[in-house]
């Protein structure tokens, strides 16, 4: 027991450590999402149910086959299902019945419904690569916002080292009286200041990381962290497209453009669909059916020894009377099941034909009914170009915008080291206060992190942009 209790140990501790050794990489996560994001999920059912449809269209192609079978029991006055006469008794009957129908004609409405459900499920699929590409867009940002976090964490762990440096250096030239002590309690001032704002980013990383982990669906808030991975901003040439291009580019490949097609596709169909409806329909049938009685057979026996003879009629002309031997009546046990069911079987079969005359105009108002939700769906896709145009202006030029944003950052960034270098150098020989010393290398870290926030900015808004283009989420390089 004792050494099962160690195993058992040594095991916990296993797996806690490999817990937390998990780092994700953005493909890991963008590959957990599509596997167990909800939306995708529900859109991945909505794809099944779409392949039902298509093999329920199918099975409208077939023959309809039914088999049914009764056994039931009667008291009192009943008729014998086989002979027909009426009688006082309690008896058992069975009756089975089997029908084959088959539709020949119906005004083509199987093939219609059979396209339909192709359809139905292509634009299944395009809803479920759409929301792929979303979940994968959602996912990717909040990654580049946790990876934004630590990066802005390390900016301001790196200056506040730099402070105690300085800190420790102004306590020497307090103690050596080459500077006041107002200039120490400003750098401590500024120390606590950093120390608190690191407190808030390392908390900020958290909610990000949380906000990142339900979105993959992750309970273990804790121990849930990402690879910290650095990504530079990107060389894309996406930008040597024109807006025009991109959007050419956009109508055939996006999701939503898609979609719109199929949703005029398939109210198209569904005007067919209604149309077939004029036209008469034209069925077979082909019907077995039989039947058996668990009640004794009444059968002619001998002649009656009491009265061998009885009067069965008269001749008109000479009065005379006819007779005829007079046979008594038997039980008998009731004919074999399986004799029966052979003995009283029958087939039917036939055509039927049912012509539309007068329906209340229902066919006539179904099938403008669908019209009209044609010309929906066809004011719907233009809506939908609409929109996509000016997202891709929008994002055209919002990478336009977020990469010289991320180049004038740089140049910031550039300046307020030369800066604070130079505000370092007069500092250290007393030219400079503490407070002028706080304030420059504040800039350069509010540079820094400025331009951190520009180069994820610039990132992600060229990845929405190819991802416009057509490249899918799950191929964008980062």
């Amino acid at each position: 027991m004792k050494k099962l209790s160690i195993l058992f140990f040594f095991l916990t501790i296993g797996f806690s450590v490999t817990a937390q050794d998990k780092l994700w990489t953005l493909e890991e996560a963008v590959t957990r999402a599509l596997e167990e994001n909800i939306s995708v999920k529900q859109a991945q059912l909505d794809l099944e149910l779409a392949e039902i449809d298509k093999l329920t269209a199918f099975g409208n192609y077939l023959p309809a086959f039914n088999i049914s079978g009764v056994n039931s029991w009667n008291t009192g006055l009943t008729q014998n299902v086989t002979t027909g006469v009426l009688q006082n008794q309690t008896t058992r009957n069975f009756s089975a019945n089997a029908t084959l129908g088959i539709t020949i004609f119906n005004g083509l409405n199987n093939l219609r419904q059979a396209q339909r459900a192709k359809l139905s499920r292509l634009a299944a699929q395009y809803n479920l690569d759409q929301i792929k590409d979303n979940t994968a867009l959602f996912v990717a940002n909040a990654y580049l916002e946790i990876l934004f976090n630590k990066e802005n964490l390390n900016v301001i762990k790196a200056q506040h080292q730099i402070t105690l440096e300085q800190l420790e250096r102004s306590n020497q030239l307090v103690d050596a009286g080459s500077i006041p002590r107002g200039d120490l309690l400003e750098i401590q001032s500024t120390s606590a200041n950093e120390e608190q704002r690191i407190v808030v980013a390392e908390n900020t990383i958290r909610i990000s990381l949380i906000n990142l982990a339900q979105i993959l669906l992750i309970k273990d808030y804790e121990n849930f962290d990402i690879a910290e991975t650095s990504y530079d901003a990107p060389l894309s040439d996406i930008t040597n497209n024109s807006p025009e291009q991109i959007i050419a580019k956009a109508k055939e490949e996006r999701q939503e453009i898609k979609i719109a097609n199929a949703n005029i596709d398939l109210a198209e169909k569904d005007v067919q669909i209604s149309r077939s409806n004029y036209y008469p329909t034209l069925s077979g049938f082909l019907n077995y059916n039989t039947r058996e009685s668990g009640a004794d057979r009444i059968l002619q026996g001998g002649v009656d020894p009491d009265q061998p003879t009885q009067v069965i009629g008269q001749v008109e002309a000479t009065g005379q009377t006819v007779v005829a031997p007079n046979f008594g009546l038997v039980t008998a046990p009731p004919t074999p099941f399986f004799d029966q069911l052979y003995l009283n079987d029958g087939i039917s079969y036939g055509l039927q034909l049912n012509i539309p005359v007068l329906n209340g105009f229902s066919t006539r108002a179904s099938v403008q009914r669908n019209k009209i939700n044609v010309k929906r769906a066809e004011f719907e896709k233009e809506q939908a170009e609409l929109e996509l145009e000016s997202n891709v202006y929008q994002a055209y030029t919002d990478v336009v915008g977020a990469r010289k944003a991320y180049e004038a950052a740089m140049v910031a960034v550039e300046a307020q080291e030369q800066a604070y270098q130079y505000s370092t150098d007069r500092f250290d020989v007393g030219l400079l206060n503490s407070f002028d010393f706080s304030q420059a290398k504040f800039r350069l870290e509010n540079a820094q992190s400025e331009a951190l926030r520009a180069k994820y900015d610039y990132i992600f808004k060229i990845k929405v942009l190819e991802l416009y283009f057509g490249i899918p989420a799950t191929e964008l390089k980062f």
